[in-house]
């Protein structure tokens, strides 16, 4: 393989077109999951004015670009997928056919080690050695708005009359419910980031926009624009005030859902859901084939649910030291977790011990 590894502001405006338009023609040849802007070059290139170590290896053949490999390393050789921790799709965007050999590609690139959470379907250089795979729900708006609210009906009837039962009450009960799909205030994106720092810290979770980088990561793809690519920020009001809101990433193809939350004082109208299913008539409407929920066990993502993908996590290695010693480190780690979110028994006292810490924690504030 021709391997060359680029800074994220050394690549071409070539190299980046040609990137995209792999992105582009990949629902058409086979690799829909390639399509996400999880994958795409404007989340890397955010990516590299956020994080450190940001490189992007282009696979040529014939001087033409083949592939596209965006990740993260340390001095030391660890790489990462790129954003590991925040973006939910990972891997190789290549032409149709391509193939690779890891250990090749990661010597190329300066790394001993590989770590992914989310790699995509499709990747088997990577793939074989996942450790675990795992379903990410997506709802398919392809067929259109109606299609999907009628898949809904026969799946989950009762969800979709409680749900919108709750959002006809909400129109009732307040003046001005309306819904933008794509809102540019930048004032409804900093009440997003409060309720979700908020529910993070109610939860016993780790507040994600307690770190400073992902706040500007969020800001900066908030900002981002061009003919297939856009940060989504999608918001659902009463009496004027946002009351949920969603921000992800937008491609050709998928909507990848990112962060949601809504305003705690308005739960008992679902503003969440109602969120999700305006989102998808307007998503349906755009073109959008579907959109990704992302990994994780949530009761709301299985009621809005028609299937699911499959995501891998794991590593690839090299023969090296530091390959060793990076996996004896994590992978207890990501064992265990993995076992508490999988199985009930151990999940649902694990998330109420968690709840229990975070109301603890909010009262000596």
């Amino acid at each position: 393989m021709d391997i060359s590894v680029y800074r994220p502001g050394e690549l071409s405006s070539a190299d980046r077109a040609a990137w995209t338009s792999m992105q582009s023609k990949a629902h058409l040849q086979g690799s829909p999951e390639l399509g996400n802007p999880f994958l795409s070059p404007e989340f890397a290139l955010a990516i590299g004015r956020c994080r450190r170590g940001v490189r992007i290896a282009v696979v040529r053949e014939g001087g033409e670009p083949t592939a596209f490999f965006p990740f993260q390393r340390t001095a030391a050789g660890v790489g990462r997928a790129i954003g590991l921790g925040v973006s939910d799709a990972q891997g190789v965007v290549h032409r149709p056919g391509f193939t690779w050999d890891a250990r090749e590609l990661l010597k190329a690139c300066g790394l001993a080690v590989w770590e992914f959470d989310h790699l995509v379907e499709g990747q088997a250089a990577f793939g074989a050695e996942a450790s675990g795979r795992y379903p990410s729900p997506v709802m398919d708006v392809d067929q259109g708005y109606d299609a999907y609210l009628a898949q809904l009906r026969a799946q989950s009837p009762k969800f979709t009359k409680s749900t919108l039962a709750k959002e006809r009450k909400l129109g009732r009960d307040h003046d001005g419910v309306r819904y933008v799909h794509d809102e540019r205030d930048p004032a409804a994106l900093r009440a997003l980031m409060a309720w979700k720092s908020a529910q993070y810290r109610r939860t016993g979770r780790s507040d994600r926009f307690a770190h400073e980088w992902i706040t500007r990561l969020v800001d900066q793809l908030f900002h981002t624009r061009s003919e297939p690519f856009a940060g989504i920020l999608s918001v659902l009001y009463a009496n004027d005030k946002p009351i949920a809101a969603h921000f992800g990433l937008r491609s050709e193809r998928v909507l990848a859902c990112w962060f949601p939350a809504y305003d705690p004082a308005f739960s008992k109208y679902s503003p969440g859901l109602v969120l999700h299913l305006r989102m998808a008539e307007a998503a349906a409407a755009d073109g959008i084939a579907y959109l990704d929920l992302g990994r994780g066990q949530k009761e709301y993502k299985d009621s809005l649910k028609t299937r699911e993908l499959m995501v891998s996590e794991g590593w690839v290695t090299r023969r090296h030291p530091v390959a060793f010693g990076h996996r004896a480190r994590r992978a207890p780690v990501r064992a265990l977790r993995n076992t508490v979110q999988t199985r009930p028994e151990l999940f649902e006292p694990a998330d109420r011990l968690l709840k229990r810490m975070g109301k603890i924690r909010s009262g000596r504030r």
